[in-house]
């Protein structure tokens, strides 16, 4: 199959890249990319391990052409770090045990991203609602809820800081 020039925009930067036209996305950032946080789990999108965002919305790269994507931002597990540190969700992740093997770990940070991007004060209700579209084949989830729940408590500190720390000291 002829290839084709096919610019993606992924976690900030610009990249040209010469693809077939069926290449999945997945493959584009595994593959041609080396961005091999995101994961290969069901080949179906049933489990969520591929999930990244596109324009800030969480989408299967497993079942979503790379040419598809062309003038959207797609980010990936990689890209989630803030200014080289660890985000929110990734530090409570390693802190909590909210990974077990790790494999669906990048999927579930995605969605929570984007879930927090949307609703900075979910309750467990709508957390679970957000996970419901990705699988964990290690662990029964408490855990994970745990370290989204200390991550949101971060966020919402980090916000409350960053507020006093306007130059003012004052709210």
């Amino acid at each position: 199959m002829k290839k084709q020039i096919l610019e993606l925009r992924v976690n900030g930067r610009t990249y040209e890249l010469a693809i077939e036209p069926n290449r999945l996305l997945l493959d584009a950032l595994r593959v041609d990319l080396q961005l091999t946080g995101s994961k290969r789990g069901c080949d179906d999108s049933s489990c969520g391990a591929c999930t990244v965002l596109v324009d800030g919305t969480p989408m299967l790269s497993c079942t979503m052409l790379a040419a598809s994507c062309e003038g959207q931002e797609v980010t990936t597990v990689e890209g989630v770090s803030e200014h080289g540190a660890l985000a929110a969700i990734q530090k409570a992740y390693g802190d909590w045990g909210g990974a077990q093997c790790g494999f669906c770990t990048p999927g579930f940070m995605m969605t929570v991203k984007h879930l927090l991007a949307t609703n900075p004060n979910p309750s467990e209700a709508d957390v679970r609602e957000a996970l419901s579209s990705n699988l964990c084949r290690c662990t029964g989830y408490s855990q994970m809820y745990e370290a989204i729940k200390a991550a949101i408590e971060a966020e919402q500190k980090g916000m409350a800081q960053s507020v006093l720390s306007d130059g003012t000291g004052k709210r």
